[in-house]
């Protein structure tokens, strides 16, 4: 008897294994004897999608609106992140095929096509709808099978179509925690290291410390602390104990920062404590705490240095058209840029050497902040660049050892690095005529 069982068990499993084969057999056979063409399957102009539909076979469905921008309003409502929702409808403006497979196939079961793993619906403006099956994976694995809906038409495509539509709701949902549009920013507050700084727009549409007091800010490092509440974003699949974890760190961590921001919809705002070595925030767009990276934690944990301007100059990377300098001695020198020429009074000067002061001028920055130290000045430089709508004027004392600057009319005293302020000393003595071109040998 029990020889009899395991030839019977052995009968079965060369069944299965032939039905798999011939089932390969027949999707291969399918596949050749195909059309070699590759024709588009679906062409939809992008803006004129009004809905997507993704049906799971498990039924985990997701529905997609646009408005004036994009929502998920199944399985739940939930704000949708507009890059991702935006990479499922451009994929589906065009899809193109591999191949045709059959024209008219009368088995779809035969290409997973009569329960496919995947549908997506498109609901255009119109009203009128395009549905997108996709099957079984290709026999050579290097695509799926794929139809419209309504159409016995089988085709190939691409694994990346399918990567493309296969999305949940948590692969779509906006997962920021704090929403706001970066580009109407007209407000940055932060609250760190006990003392609350908060950051305005000049005319240039840089960024300016407005409190404390009015100051110039690094415009990069205040771009940097808007990127990372940016990027602060939700884990998804987090188990419940993991949330109740987070929540319990949250209430019971130290306070690290609260950010606000505001823009043309209203302020939103971002609170990051610390527990332990970790971080959690709570943000405004999402209910929950979350753990996040500390590279978020240690990047709002900043104080008022941190977002100084430390450039002693504005022009930046504007050329400048005018120098003033005056040095130790007194002396008063201005050259003015004519064209590509640099002129002190009718006389030409070295353009090169004029650059390198320059050079030197850009890059000057302070090593730190002080309250006093400046005295009286021995060295001063005003730049005027941008057709007169930026001009800097920077003066430069001694006081022992150390060297001190200001900005005209400006109440911050700078401390310099005593090398750098002698580099810029000697290039500002090194300007000179440029070299007269030597006259060819008269032939003997």
């Amino acid at each position: 008897m029990q020889f009899r069982g395991m030839l019977l068990a052995t009968v079965v499993l060369v069944l299965l294994a032939g039905g798999i084969y011939l089932s390969n057999k027949h999707k291969q056979n399918e596949e050749k004897k195909g059309s070699s063409e590759s024709p588009k399957i679906v062409s939809i102009p992008e803006d004129q999608i009004q809905q997507i539909e993704i049906h799971h076979r498990d039924g985990k469905d997701v529905v997609l609106k646009k408005g004036e921008k994009w929502v998920i309003t199944a399985p739940e409502a939930l704000p949708a992140d507009q890059d991702a929702a935006g990479a499922v409808a451009s994929a589906l403006a065009t899809v193109n095929s591999d191949r045709l497979v059959e024209e008219n196939a009368s088995d779809l079961s035969a290409f997973g096509l009569k329960d496919p793993q995947l549908q997506v619906t498109v609901t255009k403006k119109d009203g009128k709808k395009v549905t997108l099956d996709i099957g079984d994976e290709t026999a050579t694995s290097s695509g799926f099978f794929v139809r419209l809906g309504g159409e016995n038409k089988v085709y190939t495509a691409g694994s990346f179509l399918k990567t493309s539509l296969d999305k949940s709701a948590q692969d779509l949902r906006d997962r920021r925690l704090v929403a706001f549009d970066s580009e109407k920013l007209s407000r940055v507050e932060l609250a760190a290291k006990g003392q609350p700084l908060e950051f305005g727009k000049n005319n240039q549409n840089e960024w300016q410390l407005v409190k404390p007091k009015p100051l110039r800010a690094d415009n990069w490092a205040v771009e940097e602390l808007v990127r990372k509440v940016k990027d602060a974003k939700m884990e998804t699949g987090v188990s419940e104990e993991d949330a109740k974890k987070a929540a319990a760190s949250y209430a019971s961590g130290t306070k690290v920062a609260v950010v606000k921001l505001t823009d043309a919809s209203g302020t939103h705002d971002l609170e990051v404590r610390k527990k332990d070595k970790d971080y959690y925030a709570k943000g405004s767009a999402v209910a929950g705490f979350y753990k996040v990276p500390n590279d978020l934690g240690e990047g709002l944990d900043k104080g008022l240095d941190d977002f100084r301007n430390k450039k002693l100059f504005d022009f930046g990377f504007n050329d400048p058209t005018k120098l003033e300098v005056r040095n130790a001695a007194g002396e008063m020198k201005v050259y003015q840029k004519s064209g590509e020429k640099w002129n002190l009074g009718a006389q030409q000067m070295d353009s090169v050497s004029i650059q390198s002061f320059i050079d030197k001028l850009r890059d000057l920055s302070a090593t730190k902040f002080v309250d006093s130290g400046y005295t009286k000045p021995e060295f001063d430089v005003r730049v005027t660049a941008k057709d007169g709508k930026i001009v800097d004027h920077v003066l430069i004392s001694k006081n022992g050892n150390n060297y001190f600057a200001i900005r005209e009319n400006e109440p911050s005293v700078y401390e310099l690095d005593p090398k750098a302020v002698d580099d810029l000393e000697k290039a500002a003595a090194d300007i000179k005529a440029p070299t007269p071109a030597k006259k060819d040998e008269k032939k003997k």
